[in-house]
C-alpha cells in the first residue's frame, strides 16, 4: 500500500520525484540499428545552364517569291514579316538564272528548265512570225510593182 500512497502523494524532493516518475513511466524503447534499405537513386535532373551573356542573334524573316510564266516573264514579291515590301516587280530571266546559280545548283537546275522551255516556245513563235513576215513582204512586193 505504501506504493499506492506514494502515487497519490506528491513527491517533495527531486529524488522522490525521480523515483515516482521511474515507477510510473513505461520503459524507454530500445533503439535498434537497422541497416538502411538501399534505394534506387533518382534520375539525375538536367543541370540548368546559366543564361548566356552573349548577344542573341536576331533573326529576320524575309520571304522572296519569284514567279515565272511559260512565256519567260518573271516577277518578284518580297515580304518582311507580315508587311509586303515589293509586289509584282518585273525581273529578267537572266537575273533569275544568275541568282538561282548563286543560291544552289538544285535550285538553278529547276529554274533553268523553266527558262529553257520558255526559250524553246519563243523560238517557235519567232519562226512562225518570221514565216508570216516573209509572206507579208512578198505580198507587199507584188503590190509595189
Amino acid at each position: 500500500m505504501r506504493r499506492e500512497e506514494n502515487e497519490n502523494v506528491q513527491a517533495d524532493t527531486p529524488v522522490e520525484q525521480e523515483e515516482t516518475v521511474d515507477a510510473e513511466a513505461p520503459a524507454a524503447p530500445v533503439q535498434q540499428e537497422v541497416a538502411p534499405v538501399p534505394q534506387e537513386e533518382p534520375e539525375a535532373k538536367p543541370v540548368k545552364r546559366a543564361k548566356s551573356t552573349a548577344k542573341k542573334t536576331r533573326t529576320v524573316e524575309l520571304t522572296l517569291t519569284v514567279t515565272g510564266t511559260a512565256d519567260g516573264e518573271w516577277q518578284a514579291d518580297l515580304v518582311h514579316g507580315t508587311k509586303r515590301v515589293v509586289q509584282g516587280l518585273s525581273i529578267s530571266a537572266a537575273a533569275v538564272s544568275r541568282a538561282a546559280k548563286e543560291l544552289h545548283d538544285d535550285i538553278a537546275g529547276g529554274i533553268d528548265e523553266v527558262i529553257e522551255a520558255a526559250r524553246t516556245q519563243h523560238r517557235t513563235r519567232m519562226e512562225e512570225l518570221e514565216a508570216e513576215l516573209a509572206k507579208v513582204k512578198a505580198a507587199l512586193a507584188e503590190l509595189s510593182d
